[in-house]
């Protein structure tokens, strides 16, 4: 008997078209094409939906954690797992888990793990960010300083040697900490590098980007901001039609109106995508947690140290979808791109990822028309089904 499958009953988001009386074909772990609904091969078993939309599978480049563990409290193959699966019922299909700062021996932990779950195939583990520790004090946002150090060759070579091994590796940099020759080298192996936790000039910044840097971590946030003399990182990103950047939409880390003012400023073919900084708490109720000895409190939707400073956000994707859809007053079709195709595209995996259509993987999101989620099926397995 045939592996596969036919989902029909919903109306179908391709990434570009919508597509109503249509059936989405999947075989083993990939989407073989979308069809009339009365054109479904008789010998492939039918997957009726009551109604919703079936959109590409969120994707999520800067995780810290999920389902109560932290990557940086215990950086194990399980502990990639457990994060993964604590973000599938929020419509992620695949996610990079991300170190925060930490210490040389829990970096060299994080990258032995992604390796692990890179031979493992965990499902929705496409790689790893490693957010620091080669990042500038001044604009540490929750980063323990302590930690933060510049990069030396071994460094380097730590870095280079994992990208090998490694699906996906991305980076977070500022520039006025690693330089310029590091940053291309890091680029010519193929490690992706983000521009973030930085103060650097407007120069700066755009050096960094013709080295090959090609994203900015968390717009606005933890970055020199756009001035009338001073363009700065921000400046950067909206100018530079190379640059895209992650945005975390949940009404605390970035103003609505900065959010909206940005993406209409900004610069393409690069984009602007969809990013949660999620920490510990998603899937969970947890209220209190720890990172790197200091106490994070969950509040009324954000996460803080003691002192007030936002530690990474409560948020998870299709929150975020919601966000920019009804409070920017985004098309839908655009906000979906933004949790989907236009990450894809930042870490070019969009040849299989971000999209539904034949020869992509099938990683595909069942919303209902409230936009929650009732389906998710990953490598054309059901991994979620809301009860």
């Amino acid at each position: 008997m045939s592996t596969a499958y036919a989902l029909t009953g919903a109306d179908i988001f391709d990434g570009e078209n919508w597509h109503a009386g249509s059936a989405i074909l999947v075989d083993e772990d990939t989407i073989t094409g979308i069809v009339a609904s009365g054109d479904i091969p008789a010998d492939i078993r039918r997957v009726e939906l009551k109604g919703g939309k079936l959109v590409p599978g969120f994707i999520d480049i800067q995780v810290n954690g999920g389902g109560g563990v932290l990557l940086n409290d215990g950086p194990t193959v399980e502990a990639i797992r457990t994060i993964c699966r604590a973000h599938f019922a929020f419509g992620t299909t695949a996610l990079l888990p991300t170190l925060i700062t930490d210490t040389p021996a829990i970096t060299n932990a994080a990258i032995a793990a992604g390796k692990a779950a890179a031979q493992e195939k965990v499902a929705g583990f496409i790689g790893l960010h490693l957010e620091g520790p080669h990042l500038s004090v001044s604009h540490k946002g929750t980063h323990d300083p302590a930690l933060i150090r510049p990069m030396d060759d071994s460094d380097l070579l730590a870095i280079i040697e994992a990208v090998q091994e490694l699906p996906v590796l991305l980076t977070t940099v500022a520039p006025e900490t690693v330089p310029i020759e590091k940053i291309k080298a890091m680029v010519d192996a193929g490690v992706i590098v983000s521009i973030g936790h930085s103060g650097a000039s407007y120069e700066m910044a755009v050096a960094a980007k013709e080295a090959g840097a090609s994203m900015a971590t968390h717009l606005f946030n933890a970055m020199s901001q756009l001035g009338h003399r001073a363009p700065g990182v921000v400046g950067a990103v909206l100018e530079s039609g190379e640059l895209s950047a992650g945005l975390i939409a949940d009404g605390f880390h970035v103003s609505k109106a900065s959010m909206a003012i940005a993406l209409r400023a900004k610069n393409g073919p690069a984009k602007i995508f969809l990013v949660t900084d999620a920490m510990s708490t998603i899937g969970t109720d947890i209220t209190t947690f720890t990172l790197n000895g200091r106490t994070i409190r969950r509040a009324g939707g954000r996460l803080t140290l003691e002192d007030g400073t936002l530690a990474g956000a409560d948020l998870d994707m299709i929150s975020a979808v919601r966000f920019v859809h009804r409070e920017l007053g985004l098309d839908l079709d655009e906000a979906l791109r933004m949790a989907s195709l236009y990450p894809a595209e930042s870490i070019r995996i969009d040849h299989r990822y971000g999209r539904i259509g034949t020869g992509y993987v099938a990683n595909i999101v069942h919303l209902d028309d409230a936009l929650d989620v009732d389906h998710v099926w990953i490598d054309g397995d059901l991994h979620y089904a809301r009860t």
